[in-house]
């Protein structure tokens, strides 16, 4: 292995361990849960506890923790996911085997009258279904999280969260019942529709899968053509467990490529837009970009340079048409390593490197920075949010993992759920 080779990968090794340090130090050891964003009286995310899940396989592999360790934790939280109240009342952790977007860190019931969230908790599955085909081993404990990964996928009641309609429903409160939007146009919830549909108990029919695939939006943008999503963050997160090359549903074999291949589209967009500017954000580049969903230094409207500048607080921004107020999440560009390790390598390098981005950070990189608002007192180069998220945390550590392993894209693959999801959405060819 050359110099360069061996540098590189101890940058990412580095990134991948900074990284995994909010797993281990905010997460609730007697229940599992795992701390949503680095504020006081903060609740946990069930989305973060899912790629806290998904990360442990790569912590033990490169380790970061040991097997004993990581099986305690791992089975903590599968026990309090299993055990914990499910019913319509609004204190409860979950219905119908879906679970509340935010639940209180040490009680675990349901935070801030938030609702029941499907993609939240297909993002917890994942990483429920991660442990289940990863602990392998003969032993008491891991024999029982695999019956535990088992038992709460199997819960989930995909049908229900249909409420009559074609598409599912993005939630359900216990005060006004279903939400009243649907998961519809191409979005993270790729990834809700393989395991709906691989449910072996509730499954989604596979008109399900049809009728949210209808609702596509193939562009141009950039000299690309690519089935569009604005956020960086949707092209990437059902690629966190599913290896999309070579296999094709009905749409991507019309149009000739795969979900994989779309992504590396949609991240070069991305770079294109950055070194096309067209708002003149400052810091914007070849090697600087990344807008997806995340914090901001907003809300508010402030004059810089002379032009009044709008700056949101957490929002999904998104590429070519907005919304961007020149704030950028370096981990949305590290989640991007496996599609375009040409020009991602070269924006990590320059993220730490040249505008110091982790330093003085013990997770790795912050959430978001923005170079055009105008505040440099954390860092001379702009902005730069006072907090880590759990769930802009948890892709970096397997996605770096799939582009130098691909260990949980191997691992999903032996997965039947996943394979049965793959084939009733109609996907053929590749490893299938």
């Amino acid at each position: 292995m050359t110099s360069d080779k061996l540098a590189l990968d101890a940058e990412l090794e580095s990134l991948q361990r900074d990284t995994f340090s909010y797993f281990l130090q905010e997460t609730n050891p007697k229940n599992g849960l795992v701390l949503d964003k680095t504020a006081a009286d903060w609740p946990a995310s069930i989305a973060a506890t899912g790629l806290a899940l998904a990360s442990y396989p790569v912590a033990i592999e490169r380790g970061f923790i040991t097997r004993t360790a990581a099986v305690e934790t791992v089975l903590t939280t599968l026990r309090f996911f299993w055990s914990s109240r499910q019913g319509p009342e609004p204190d409860a952790t979950g219905y119908k085997g879906f679970y509340y977007h935010f639940l209180d860190m040490q009680t675990g019931q349901r935070a801030w009258q938030c609702e029941l969230s499907t993609v939240d908790t297909t993002i917890l599955l994942a990483g429920v279904l991660t442990a289940g085909a990863y602990f392998s081993a003969d032993s008491t404990e891991e024999t029982e999280i695999r019956a535990l990964a088992d038992a709460l996928y199997c819960r989930a009641d995909w049908r229900w969260a249909q409420n009559g309609g074609a598409t599912v429903t993005h939630g359900w409160k216990p005060e006004s019942g279903f939400l009243e939007y649907r998961w519809q146009g191409y979005d993270e919830a790729l990834v809700l529709y393989v395991l709906g549909l691989g449910s072996p108990t509730h499954p989604l029919p596979e008109e399900s899968y049809a009728a949210w695939a209808s609702t596509y939006e193939w562009k141009h943008s950039y000299g690309y053509d690519y089935l569009y999503a604005g956020p960086l963050f949707t092209h990437q997160i059902s690629h966190v467990w599913i290896d999309f090359r070579g296999v094709q549903d009905a749409f991507m074999h019309d149009k000739g490529i795969d979900y994989f291949e779309n992504t590396r589209r949609a991240t070069h967009v991305q770079r294109r837009y950055a070194i096309d500017n067209p708002l003149k954000f400052a810091g914007y580049g070849k090697d600087c970009w990344g807008i997806t969903a995340s914090d901001g230094p907003g809300p508010r409207t402030v004059k810089v340079a002379g032009i009044q500048r709008t700056f949101f607080d957490y929002l999904g921004r998104g590429v070519p048409y907005g919304p961007d107020d020149g704030t950028i999440g370096p981990w949305a560009v590290v989640a991007s390593l496996p599609f375009a390790p040409e020009i991602v390598l070269p924006a990590i390098d320059y993220l730490v490197h040249q505008l110091d981005l982790k330093l003085g950070n013990p997770y790795g990189f912050k959430a978001t920075f923005n170079p055009t608002y105008p505040d440099r007192r954390r860092n001379p180069h702009g902005w730069v949010s006072p907090f880590h998220y759990g769930i802009n945390q948890g892709p970096i550590i397997p996605m770096i993992e799939n582009y130098r392993t691909g260990l949980l894209w191997r691992l999903m693959q032996d997965c039947p759920y996943v394979v049965t999801g793959l084939r009733r959405a109609g996907f053929t060819g590749g490893w299938l």
